[in-house]
């Protein structure tokens, strides 16, 4: 029987995801705008009789994510923004020690304590690891309500897969719209085959015990460990990039943006059409590992790129070294909580038709 539409708030929709793909253990601290999660989490995980944690901190948060996804369980935190900017350190621990989780930003204006509006200006915190050393997070980032449940759901089992954490990226807005959603079926965590590379069940695998740790003090190890990382890295960025396109084809300049601002150019593109443009969107969905193949590809065919951010320009600077200076890569912003609209941005993209 196909499950029901339900409407639900993006932050409950993405815990909802969380119980249903198995997740055994939730830690967090509260930060708007993603309270709500927290508190759908707090309500649902220990109705399952499974563990859910205010921590004192969002350091403890994600340290206790390190302990628990150790032993083999699916474990998730979320924040917001600066909330993230605490978990770094733990963030970097867990890439060092192979170690899944799921970590979810529900973004927030800023720098510094910003606003409690919608933002993304967590794009390069995200995609370049954000805390100390070589390392990459894999990271999502919805467009909606619908998505951000799915991606969350699927998360786990992609963290799983390569043993790197998955961060899904969303912003206040996508956490606090209410959309209709359905769920894939949940998944009984006791069902989840145990991982060999986890601390305990020793005698039920047959097996020595095993020392989960980022610490590596002889500088050939450390080399050796992060060598075989970065070719983990690279079969990552060969599998799992992915992006939506919509009337690319024949376009002539194409927005480049993701989350809220993809949804935006939507409506900026479809004015646009009905105005005769040729006008395409691209939206990456994986920021890490980055569509920077297609984006060069649409570049060697002559397309001019328009990149939407809810920033001062951040993943610009990514397309820009996609296309290799091939194409001009033009960039319109808002930020500190702002929103741009689609008529805004339908003006500035017929201003540069018009160069």
């Amino acid at each position: 029987m196909a499950e029901e539409i339900r409407l639900m708030k993006g932050n409950e929709a993405i815990g909802e995801a969380a119980v249903r793909a198995g997740c055994r253990a939730y830690f967090g601290y509260p930060i708007t705008p993603q309270n709500e999660l927290t508190a759908y989490m707090a309500k649902h995980m220990l109705a399952k009789g499974r563990i859910f944690i205010q921590a004192e901190s969002e350091i403890a948060a994600i340290n206790m994510v390190y302990g628990a996804s150790s032993t083999g369980a699916r474990a998730m935190t979320s924040s917001s923004s600066p909330g993230v900017s605490l978990k770094q350190e733990g963030i970097s621990y867990l890439c060092g020690a192979d170690l899944p989780a799921v970590i979810v930003n529900v973004a927030r204006a800023g720098p510094g304590l910003g606003g409690i509006s919608p933002g993304q200006g967590d794009y390069f915190q995200a995609t370049r690891g954000g805390g100390h050393g070589d390392y990459y997070t894999i990271v999502l980032a919805p467009k909606g309500v619908q998505e951000a449940a799915d991606l969350t759901y699927e998360a786990f089992s992609i963290s799983e897969k390569w043993r790197v954490p998955v961060l899904v990226l969303a912003d206040g807005l996508i956490g606090q719209m209410m959309e209709g959603v359905v769920f894939p079926e949940p998944i009984d965590p006791a069902t989840l085959p145990r991982k060999d590379w986890a601390v305990g069940h020793v005698t039920e695998m047959h097996r020595p015990y095993n020392h989960v740790t980022s610490l590596n003090l002889e500088p050939d190890g450390l080399e050796a460990a992060n060598r075989i990382r970065f070719e983990r890295y690279g079969h990552i960025k060969e599998e799992l990039v992915r992006y939506e396109e919509i009337d690319v084809d024949d376009a002539d300049i194409v927005f480049v943006a993701y989350g809220t601002s993809a949804r935006v150019c939507h409506g900026a593109l479809e004015m646009a059409r009905a105005a005769g443009m040729k006008v395409g969107l691209f939206r990456p969905i994986t920021l890490w590992p980055f569509p920077s193949a297609r984006l060069a590809g649409l570049a060697e065919r002559g397309k001019r790129f328009l990149c939407v951010e809810m920033s001062m320009g951040q993943m610009v600077e990514d397309v820009r070294l996609a296309v290799n200076g091939k194409v001009p890569v033009y960039f319109y912003g808002r930020c500190g909580g702002n929103i741009p609209s689609q008529e805004e941005v339908f003006a500035e993209v017929k201003r540069l038709m018009a160069l």
